[in-house]
């Protein structure tokens, strides 16, 4: 079965509404669960929350530090809190609250970055997190989670519910393409191999998940046989699927919609020197960050499609002939 034939990469729901949808659930099965909202619960989509259950959701103002604290105060009290913002906000503003009502006390707060990356288009770049994964990353304690699709958001929010510590789920405001069926199981830690190849392997996160998908395909058609792994789980990062890519193919392109010198790739690098170093390039935002414009344009303008990673991957390919 071709790339094409086992992918056929429907646009789905944004995964900013998948995390809302999935509060929902978790809010009718748990009375414990409480949601806090920094003046964007339209975005964020709590906004369906708040109206199933307006008793338990908090309103915080445009003042994330002020909510990520309540949100600890009520984590720590042994409530399931989520606490909602873009991505942006939520760490910049808050960063000294989740360093130390949080991550120092490793309380079980879930905080939810939404708009991330430059796909929030014409917000620009003021809203642009590009730096999110590695700020989270930081943070002692943290599982870091980002998610590819709706599907994967819905389950891994519910997962993100009952983990027994402080975590950061990185959501976007686009729709992207469907990856997985309903069903699929993920499990905090665990990467997910879509596709097995053995000339190179894309590994991945978010939305470029599915640009992966179609470098893969764009490969394919050229005779390359192209593996695809979503790392859904920035932290803890899969050791072992990292280090059999790197074994299998000794060929490996980091794609992400993050700076390169600080995200994803980076955390794949360190996997690769310790186990079997091998040939990378790292697929990202370079040291400056990205103009306004519609997400397309954005994406196409910054070489966030899957042409783009196909390209990337030739380079890689042409080291590894050397």
């Amino acid at each position: 079965m071709s790339v094409k034939e086992k992918f056929e990469l429907k646009l789905g729901a944004a995964t900013r509404e998948a995390f809302g949808k999935a509060l929902v659930e978790l809010g009718k099965a748990d009375s414990n669960v409480v949601v806090c909202d920094a003046d964007l619960s339209k975005s964020t989509f709590t906004h369906l929350f708040a109206k199933e259950f307006p008793e338990r959701f908090f309103s915080c103002g445009i003042a994330e530090a002020n909510m990520v604290s309540i949100g600890a105060g009520l984590a720590a009290s042994g409530k399931i809190a989520f606490v909602a913002s873009f991505s942006a906000f939520v760490l910049n503003k808050g960063f000294e609250q989740l360093r130390v009502n949080a991550a120092y006390s490793q309380v079980p707060l879930k905080v939810v970055g939404t708009h991330s990356g430059i796909s929030i288009g014409e917000d620009g770049p003021s809203q642009m997190s590009v730096e999110d994964l590695s700020l989270a990353c930081s943070l002692a304690g943290f599982t870091v989670i980002s998610p590819a699709d709706e599907v994967a958001t819905f389950e891994l929010v519910k997962l993100a519910a009952y983990h027994d510590g402080p975590i950061f789920l990185r959501a976007g405001r686009i729709k992207v393409p469907l990856i997985y069926a309903p069903g699929q199981k993920f499990e905090l830690g665990k990467a997910i191999t879509l596709l097995e190849g053995s000339d190179i392997t894309l590994i991945s996160t978010g939305l470029m998940v599915a640009e992966c998908i179609r470098a893969a395909a764009i490969l394919e058609a050229e005779g390359i046989s192209a593996g695809v792994i979503d790392i859904h789980t920035i932290k803890p990062i899969d050791r072992e699927a990292i280090a059999k890519a790197a074994g299998t193919t000794g060929c490996i392109v980091v794609a992400e919609e993050h700076f390169t010198e600080s995200g994803l790739g980076v955390k794949v690098a360190q996997v690769v020197c310790e186990t079997n170093p091998c040939i990378m390039e790292f697929h990202g935002m370079g040291d400056f960050y990205a103009e306004s414009g519609t997400p397309e344009e954005v994406l196409v303008k910054y070489k966030m499609t899957g042409k783009d990673v196909a390209d990337t991957a030739r380079k890689a390919l042409a080291r590894k002939q050397k």
